[in-house]
């Protein structure tokens, strides 16, 4: 059978006749908070753009479609394996591509990854190249067993199907280019690309100055045990046995997932003066300025988590343990804190750190603003992709950014 493969002459350089592209993603809001920058590129280079996502409330249809990027919906179940609702979403999204007939596909995270890649396949899409934005729950552990065995091998046999016509494919960190190599997730001489998360605003995350009084941690994620959410709560509780002035406060949605802590527990943590349940928001920027310090305890297995490069990009430090994705992003003892996986007393001295020394967190706050700038700006993370993908020659990569930085 023959791969998915480059056009003739390999990827395609901007100047070319406009490209169709369809980005499919598992969330609406993602699409909008982790990809607009890259889909609106995209039309600044003259490319014809749909976004799907299995939801697309009004306001973010509407903010899509206002830039010119079309919008599709198909029925998906982002989380668990049920065949048939599987098969449902990869038959719509192989009828939708029949339709729409792009030329490129990209597809992020595992299920539009591996239902979008079976699709473009029997579609005909000439080119599919999928972002794998962090392998997570089922790669955790090197030597998986029971459930998490299962799960990891179901995944690894649905990427051998899926992406077997692939020539090109993104990671974010060193530990899942190692598994897609491993478990060969994309055929061994495939291109695997490193880009260094999904990038940061960095003019619309910028510094503010730090808030009076005690300071403030931020937790900022779903709401899961394995993100750490109890983890944070628990070193809290130890600072203040100690009699340190600690504010916890955590930002984010709940979640379908069996992982989640329940809105009970959260509303009693409220209720107590534990910690303050912020809710779930569209806009972090304010409450990144009102923390001092970001605390991000995940046991998960990250790809480079956009929560980091926020609060770094806002001028404020990271405590993070040494998860994949986590450990590559704060550099420890400069731009933030890095602490073992579920080590709640490691957890509890980095956060006393700041709390006994207020110094740490303007100066680490400063390196991690530099750090971000240099390394994981949007419009580096877009150029790597869209010149890889050739949807974009070099020399217009830099005009684009001077232009949208005039």
């Amino acid at each position: 059978m023959n791969r998915m493969v480059s056009p003739p002459g390999g990827h395609s350089q901007a100047g070319a006749a406009p490209r169709r592209v369809m980005v499919i993603g598992s969330l609406g809001w993602s699409l909008v908070n982790f990809r607009l920058d890259l889909m609106r590129r995209m039309r600044a280079n003259g490319h014809h753009v749909t976004a799907v996502t299995p939801d697309l409330d009004g306001e973010i249809r509407q903010r899509l479609e206002s830039l010119g990027i079309r919008t599709a919906t198909v029925p998906m179940q982002r989380t668990g394996i049920n065949p048939l609702a599987d098969m449902a979403t990869m038959e719509a999204l192989r009828r939708l591509m029949r339709r729409e007939r792009p030329d490129v596909v990209i597809p992020y995270t595992m299920k539009p990854i591996v239902y979008g890649a079976m699709a473009a396949r029997l579609a005909g899409v000439p080119a599919c190249y999928p972002l794998f934005t962090g392998l997570g729950y089922a790669f955790s552990d090197p030597r998986p067993r029971g459930k998490r065995r299962i799960v990891r091998d179901i995944s690894v046999a649905l990427h051998r199907l899926a992406t077997g016509r692939v020539d090109l494919a993104f990671c974010y960190n060193d530990a899942d280019r190692d598994d897609i190599r491993r478990h060969r997730m994309i055929p061994p001489d495939a291109r695997l690309v490193g880009v260094p998360g999904s990038g940061v605003d960095t003019a619309r995350f910028a510094p503010a100055p730090l808030p009076p009084g005690p300071p403030v941690f931020l937790f900022v994620g779903r709401m899961l045990r394995s993100k750490g959410v109890e983890d944070a709560l628990a070193a809290a509780r130890l600072l203040r046995a100690q009699g340190l002035p600690v504010r916890l406060e955590l930002l984010g949605p709940t979640d379908s997932n069996p992982d989640a802590i329940a809105p009970e527990l959260l509303a009693r943590w409220q209720a107590s003066g534990e910690a303050v349940v912020l809710g779930e928001t569209r806009d972090v920027v304010p409450h990144l300025h009102r923390a001092h310090v970001v605390v991000l305890p995940t046991r998960l297995r990250e790809g480079v988590p956009r929560t980091i490069l926020e609060a770094m990009a806002c001028g404020r430090p990271v405590i993070t343990t040494d998860a994949p994705g986590c450990r590559e992003t704060v550099a420890d003892g400069r731009s933030g804190l890095v602490v073992p996986a579920g080590d709640v007393p490691a957890l509890a001295r980095a956060m006393g750190a700041f709390v006994e020394d207020p110094s740490l967190v303007r100066r680490m706050g400063a390196e991690a603003r530099r750090q971000v700038c240099e390394h994981h700006d949007v419009d580096l993370v877009n150029r790597i992709i869209l010149t890889a993908t050739g949807l974009e020659a070099e020399g217009d990569s830099r005009a684009l950014e001077r232009e949208a930085a005039a």
